[in-house]
């Protein structure tokens, strides 16, 4: 695979069954991998955030499966990978979401003028 660098998995959480990765090379960021182990099949869902060749694509599933999809030691009979294209737009916390709730319920009912 022609990537700048080397390639990089880098773990963002682990559960008894699934993981989810950041995908670097070198400094720049190519994209998340989520896995998913079932009890007869891994499925994966790749999310790039630059554009790579089918051949690319197809490379870099070879790297997930020999690094992290074999070497996790689950019987498997199938890996499934789907593959989106695309930009991350943000990300979103249960904090964020609470601060937002709370701006509404401000704005939605201002404080009185006779309060003070």
């Amino acid at each position: 695979m022609e990537t700048p660098g080397r390639l990089v998995f880098e773990r963002q959480y682990r559960t008894p069954h699934s993981e989810g990765y950041h995908i670097l090379a070198g400094e720049k960021r190519l994209g998340h991998l989520d896995l998913h182990f079932t009890h007869s099949s891994v499925y994966a869902t790749l999310v790039l955030e630059t554009t790579l060749t089918e051949e690319q694509v197809l490379d870099l599933i070879e790297r997930i499966d020999e690094s992290l999809v074999l070497s996790a030691e689950v019987e498997r009979d199938d890996l499934l990978v789907t593959v989106f294209q695309g930009r991350q737009t943000g990300l979103y916390s249960d904090d964020y979401l609470d601060e937002r709730t709370q701006r509404r319920a401000r704005a939605e009912n201002p404080p009185s003028p006779d309060a003070n």
